[in-house]
């Protein structure tokens, strides 16, 4: 999808058991920017983009980070304590922040392809 803007959606991972996830999309310079910073936890998922690296300076709890190309597809999932630093993906176009654990158990890992709908 072109032309993303801040609201909430689903995702679904190809080639899952087709569970929907909430994913809530920050697609402005401000929302991006505040990501999840000042919140105790995350239900679901925060998809920023446009993003190709994040940081967790400030942040209150563990987080998966998982990367995507224009496509859609996952090209690296990390978990991040608070504190750091990621290093940039030049092919990241967006990035999925969830609590740390969550992608593991909705099947989001490297070479899979995710459909959000807003």
């Amino acid at each position: 999808m072109a032309g993303w803007r801040n609201g909430t959606g689903r995702l679904t991972v190809a080639g899952g058991d087709g569970e929907a996830v909430p994913v809530e999309i920050a697609a402005s310079y401000r929302a991006r920017t505040r990501g999840l910073l000042g919140r105790d936890g995350v239900s679901g998922l925060l998809m920023l983009t446009p993003c190709g690296s994040v940081h967790t300076f400030r942040m209150r709890f563990t987080i998966d980070v998982a990367y995507l190309d224009r496509r859609m597809n996952v090209i690296a999932v990390r978990t991040m304590e608070p504190g750091r630093l990621g290093l940039p993906r030049p092919r990241a176009r967006h990035v999925l922040e969830s609590e740390a654990g969550a992608m593991a158990r909705w099947g989001i890992r490297p070479g899979v392809r995710v459909t959000v709908e807003a």
